[in-house]
């Protein structure tokens, strides 16, 4: 747990002060620079930067104002949860960001109905076109719309890479440098939705265009076509891929840059020209006049021996009569002659060596010049507002976004620089005008006395740039109109004359020795707010004369390229109005600039660029100090420390301070002022620290802020406890009430419903015992709405009796007496249960055990009720053989070869002469039986040959086996086969199935007739005695005594 210091109160109460945020301040600074102590201090205001850097914090306010740092990488704050986390707050409630400020700006537009701006400025590479991106993006996500609304969004953001590739170009500071200055309107409806925009532009540095420094390169434009154009368009555009190809393009010496890629570059910006209008055809004739320019920078000149200058290059006329569509001869005219009017006469001046490539260049500045204030307004037709009730402005309200450069201060600083300084010494004087204003207004609204605030009015330097015949444009203006010859040390020289008083104008001849020795005898030295800057006025008056021959502006007017008869007018060459100087122009934009941002209520963005390498992490504190004093950013931080550091409404104010004050917390009750006053009385303000006005609470020093912050977080853990004990006491106290609630529903609930169904039941119940009686009183009736209940009762309930009490097997004969409705299906059923139950058993046996079952039913079929014995037999399983394997001899195996045996027994045979009887085995094959005598075959009867079988229907165990009258194979003929076995229903049974022959099976209940021999007759005769006997009777017959068979 972090340390906690110990102070003691006047009144001896000891107050923990929690260091927590103390610490935090050191590490990370303050979000407010007008919360700094030592706020006139440089090196403060630098080290809160230095902290919020270290830590990826880029932004910090300036009160109002935004200031940006350049991080050179990505960081995760741009996303779409970060804008939802920024929309709808208050400025000052999260940390600063672009998207509060866009934010705010937007809600003031919305809830005022008044038209907002957006001011952003800083050095080439701070993030100004970044930042401005970033500002439409969240316009576009956040802002509500329709799909013609969506459409516009897009049409905003796209209109970006146009005119990045048209306007920005490679410097020595940043890749991607905007060399124009830029105002953009948004235009939204009643509901907050965009409907239109338009944009202004200022200040193109056309020079770029001919001239590039060391390291630098022309517009993006150029090396996008070479490299990412197809094939075909390069062909038709007659161009070479190569930059170093075209002299407009080398004297940067700098062809491609590591981090662009142009080609990637070519693809957007193609695709952003679809999005925002522009036809193929329009396109097309753009990249024209693109491929222009570069032939025209190589057109090469010579000079004759008579001074005349001639072209000696053709290709590149050809090439621009082809893109342009002019007269070839008359553009190698005007290039090399000057037509000059006086009085109603012209004259054509051949134009000098120096003069004609000035003229080609003058031409390239001019045809691109026009050509980018085309491609604005075309983006602007795109933008504007397509609903007429909107068009006139006063159904909708403006957000403007002023994307302008930076002070300026350069190696060698020209007539562009002086431009640009200018702009922001007027933009400056703009911001601390209209800064002091706001402050005047809010503490006037407040009743809050004004104290007058002391600061550097930059009037004095503005009116010495622009003021009427006096200042530095009126004398550049007259001196590029005055006769005779004239050349930019002869402005030095006005300036000089006119000027050498002024205190804030130094050249080398008026400055003191110490001076003249760091300045050149072609400068002179402008004490500007921001610091001390050397000109070199060479070629001021041709930048500011800004003019194109007469006869170029003929050639061009009857050019066939559309773009460039509506750049170049024919209404013009009539004009005998000489246009204005460009300088003039400037300062008229500017003018212009500073009434549209007048009727606009400001918003600021100041953006910082850490570093010249371009390298993340990387703190320049030298070059940081000096954007620092350019931007006016401690001017600015005087300016709003002048009166209060802080100041908040009294809600804000008590919300956050309240749990400090017994009174006040956990609410107040009364009015905010009465609550605040209360409050800070508790927390010992002292009258100088604070003021109270109608609405807000003004503190004059952080330090205030500051202890009450401490005391604020030392409070935060009774706060904390004090809340969790409320929090969980409430959350008890409702869980329990909801539970409560919930017992007594489901209570009520249930109760009800049980209620229901006993009532249900009941009355159910009684329709049934009504029905159940109607039913039996009808019961003998057919089946009716009177009796169907007790029938299909009285039928369920058999057949749910009869589910419960079915025959288990086959011999049981049990079956539940049906009612009388039911007899038939009884019956049925009961027939069907049978089929089932023999299906099962039949199923469920054994192969054995269905073989032994065969052998039984063929035995029933054979002896049931017609022989004595056969009872006793039934329970007996019967053998595959009465004969081990072993007892059979192998001889007779091996004789009868691939015929198995499948049955043997032992058999007593008798003879057919005098019945001798003699012991055989008997061996049955599938197709024939055997006798065998011990290792001889000696007899086969074959089963086709069987007559067959007779047996007695006493308990004896004689048999016949009748066979054929007449044996082919002998002459003599051979009696049946007397035999005696002890298994005689075994052994039928067996020879009966394997035969085929069970319907032969006679059983006798008297006599046996048989065959001896020779056709000879024979008879058995049965009689019934106490033991088994076979003997030889009287008569020749063979009498056999049965056993009797006690069945009881």
């Amino acid at each position: 747990m972090r340390y906690q210091a110990r102070e003691v109160d006047i009144d001896g109460r000891v107050r923990l002060v929690m260091e927590n945020a103390l610490t935090a301040r050191d590490r990370v600074g303050v979000q407010d620079f007008v919360l700094l102590e030592n706020y006139n201090s440089e090196a403060a205001f630098i080290e809160n930067l230095r902290r919020r850097f270290r830590e990826n914090l880029i932004y910090t306010y300036i009160g109002s104002v935004l200031v940006s740092m350049n991080p050179y990488k990505e960081l995760e704050i741009y996303s779409k949860a970060q804008m939802e986390r920024y929309r709808g707050v208050s400025f000052y409630e999260i940390s600063p960001h672009i998207y509060a400020l866009s934010d705010n700006t937007y809600r003031a537009m919305r809830t005022e109905r008044k038209d907002q701006c957006i001011l952003i400025s800083g050095e080439s590479g701070a993030g100004k076109t970044e930042a401005s991106k970033k500002i439409l993006l969240y316009y576009a996500v956040t802002c509500p719309a329709k799909d013609h609304m969506d459409t516009l969004g897009d049409r905003l953001l796209q209109s970006n890479p146009v005119l990045e590739a048209f306007g920005n170009a490679k410097t020595f500071r940043n890749d991607n440098s905007s060399r124009f200055g830029k105002y953009m309107d948004v235009q939204f409806d009643f509901k907050g939705a965009p409907v239109g925009g338009h944009i202004v532009n200022y200040l193109l540095e056309k020079s770029r265009v001919v001239h590039q420094n060391h390291g630098e390169r022309n517009f993006h434009v150029f090396y996008q076509l070479l490299e990412g154009g197809e094939d075909e368009l390069i062909k038709r555009l007659n161009l070479d891929r190569n930059p170093q190809t075209y002299n407009y393009l080398v004297k940067g010496n700098c062809p491609r840059v590591s981090s662009i890629s142009d080609k990637n570059n070519w693809k957007t910006v193609k695709n952003a020209f679809s999005v925002i209008d522009f036809t193929e055809d329009e396109v097309q004739i753009l990249l024209d006049i693109i491929a222009s320019i570069l032939h025209l920078g190589n057109t090469q000149f010579g000079e004759g021996e008579d001074g005349e200058t001639h072209i000696t290059t053709e290709e590149p006329i050809m090439s621009l009569e082809k893109l342009l569509g002019v007269d070839g001869s008359a553009l190698k005219e005007a290039l090399t002659h000057r037509k000059l009017t006086a009085k109603d006469e012209e004259m054509i001046s051949p134009l000098n060596f120096e003069q004609a490539m000035s003229a080609r260049d003058a031409l390239a500045k001019a045809v691109y010049g026009r050509t980018f204030t085309w491609l604005v307004e075309k983006i602007n037709q795109s933008l504007a507002v397509k609903e007429e009730i909107y068009q006139s402005g006063k159904a909708s309200t403006v957000i403007g976004l002023l994307d302008i450069y930076g002070f300026e201060v350069l190696q060698n600083n020209s007539f562009e620089q002086f431009c640009i300084n200018y702009c922001n010494e007027k933009l400056q004087q703009l911001f601390i005008e209209l800064t002091l204003r706001s402050e005047q207004e809010e503490y006037e609204t407040e009743g809050i006395t004004w104290e007058p605030v002391t600061y550097f009015d930059n009037k004095i330097i503005c009116d010495l740039i622009e003021e009427k015949h006096k200042g530095i444009i009126s004398i550049l203006d007259e001196e590029c109109l005055r006769p005779g010859e004239r050349c930019d040390i002869s402005f030095l020289e006005t300036l000089e004359d006119s000027l050498g008083c002024h205190p804030h104008f130094v050249t080398h001849k008026l400055a003191n020795g110490k001076t003249r020795r760091i300045m050149n005898r072609d400068e002179f030295r402008l004490l500007h707010y921001a610091g001390e800057v050397n000109y070199n006025v060479d070629g001021f008056l041709d930048k500011n004369n800004d003019s194109l021959n007469r006869n170029l502006k003929e050639v061009m007017c009857q050019s066939e390229n559309k773009i460039l008869r509506h750049c170049f007018p024919r209404e013009e060459i009539f004009d005998q109005k000489r246009p204005e100087m460009a300088a003039t122009q400037f300062k008229n934009s500017l003018m212009k600039l500073k009434e549209i941002l007048m009727s606009k209520e400001p918003s600021y963005v100041r953006c910082i660029k850490p570093n010249d390498c371009k390298q993340p992490g990387k703190f320049d504190e030298v070059l940081i100090r000096h954007q620092v004093k350019y931007l006016g950013l401690m001017e600015n931080l005087r300016v709003r420390r002048a009166g209060f550091a802080y100041r908040r409404r009294f809600e804000a104010f008590l919300q956050r301070y309240k749990p400090l004050c017994p009174e006040t917390w956990p609410n107040w009750h009364g009015p905010l002022a009465d609550g605040v006053s209360t409050l800070v009385n508790h927390l010992s303000y002292k009258p100088e620290e604070y003021k109270l006005g109608r609405s807000k609470i003004f503190i004059r020093l952080p330090k205030t802020l500051f202890n009450t912050e401490d005391a604020l977080e030392a409070k935060k853990p009774e706060i904390v406890l004090t809340l969790q004990t409320s929090w969980r006491g409430y959350r008890e106290r409702a869980k329990y009430k909801r539970i409560r609630h919930a017992v007594i529903v489901i209570q009520s609930f249930w109760r009800g419903m049980k209620a229901r169904r006993r009532a249900a039941r009941r009355r159910g119940a009684a329709n049934l015992i009504r029905r159940f009686i109607k039913g039996f009183i009808y019961r003998h009736n057919d089946y009716c709405s009177e009796n169907e209940y007790f029938i299909d009762h009285v039928r369920r309930s058999f057949l749910m009796k009869l589910s419960k009490h079915l025959p288990k097997n086959v011999l049981d004969k049990n079956w539940p007496t049906p009612p009388p409705s039911l007899e038939e299906a009884s019956e049925h059923l009961q027939r069907l249960h049978l089929c089932n139950m023999v299906t099962k058993y039949c199923r469920s046996i054994q192969p054995e055990w269905k073989k032994q079952m065969t052998q039984k039913v063929a035995a029933s079929e054979i002896f049931m009720d017609r022989k004595d014995s056969y009872p006793m037999s039934v329970p007996r399983l019967f053998l595959d053989s009465r004969l081990e394997r072993e007892q059979i001899n192998l001889k007779v195996v091996q004789t009868l070869g691939t015929d198995k045996v499948q049955y043997g027994v032992n058999v007593v045979k008798y003879d057919r002469r005098g019945f001798k009887p003699r012991p055989r085995q008997l061996l049955l094959t599938n197709t024939f039986a055997v006798l065998v005598d011990r290792t001889k075959i000696k007899q086969k009867i074959d089963y086709n040959a069987l007559r067959g079988i007779s047996v007695s229907a006493l308990s004896d165990g004689m048999i016949v086996l009748h066979m054929p009258n007449e044996d082919k194979r002998q002459k003599a003929k051979k009696g049946d086969v007397v035999l005696h076995c002890s298994h005689v229903m075994e052994l039928v049974t067996k020879l009966a199935l394997m035969s085929n022959k069970t319907s032969c099976v006679n059983v006798s209940p008297g006599s046996i007739t048989f065959v001896i021999a020779r056709g000879r007759e024979g008879f058995i005769d049965f009689t019934r005695g106490s033991e088994l006997r076979v003997v030889k009777g009287k008569r020749g017959h063979l009498l056999v005594t049965a056993p009797n068979i006690n069945n009881t």
